[in-house]
């Protein structure tokens, strides 16, 4: 979420520090973040946008070698610098991860900043981002055969409009930005999408876990 201030949204550090920012669904959120990455078992590691640091925070103390890179130098990041232009050379990380940033960036710049992960990684890019479809969790209990859990899109009639919100410039789910134009620009760039979904406790945040092909 680093990013914020490059567009001059200002975001204090202590927004991340909130108790209400670590609701129980973003606890969640950071298990699979962190379980994205480490099923990998990357000797190098690049963070983008580090929010309150949990994320590295975890995986440095389990011995994760692990770069952090954010625009606001308030946060105390690694590497000061913008995701549109990662001061890295080309490979330099087996695995990137860039959770729940690039809405913070106009869209314009979904391309740019996807290029510039996909340079500097060697193997593996894990996003995510916010999904606004509407979706029914449905969890069940059947005998003999345990728990059943399953989202149910339900499609709107109309698609909501995009609003800049003071923080996010487009969501997917909103008119103009489906999930098919998302996935589209992910693979022109040259990854391989590996999976996508969303969490069952938080739809709200849908992860990609795409590889580098080209």
């Amino acid at each position: 979420m680093g990013d914020c201030k490059k567009m001059n949204i200002q975001v204090k550090p202590e927004h991340y520090y909130r108790p209400s920012y670590d609701s129980k669904e973003r606890f969640i959120s950071y298990w699979y973040q962190i379980n994205e990455i480490i099923k990998f078992k990357p000797e190098s590691i690049l963070e983008i946008g580090i929010g309150n640091k949990f994320v590295s925070n975890y995986l440095k103390d389990r011995g994760f070698k692990i770069t952090t890179l954010d625009i606001d130098k308030r946060l105390n990041p690694d590497v000061v610098s913008s995701i549109l232009s990662i001061p890295f050379s080309s490979e330099s990380f087996d695995v990137v991860a860039c959770y729940e940033v690039l809405e913070h960036l106009p869209y314009h710049n979904f391309n740019k900043a996807l290029t510039e992960m996909h340079r500097v990684c060697i193997n593996y890019t894990i996003l995510s981002l916010p999904d606004v479809n509407r979706i029914y969790r449905l969890d069940i209990q059947i005998p003999r055969i345990g728990e059943i859990k399953k989202l149910i899109p339900l499609p709107r009639v109309k698609k909501l409009v995009p609003k800049f919100n003071g923080q996010h410039h487009w969501e997917i789910g909103l008119r103009d930005y489906s999930l098919e134009k998302i996935l589209l620009e992910i693979q022109k760039i040259g990854f391989e999408i590996k999976k996508t979904y969303r969490i069952f406790e938080f739809p709200y945040h849908r992860f990609f876990v795409l590889k580098k092909v080209i």
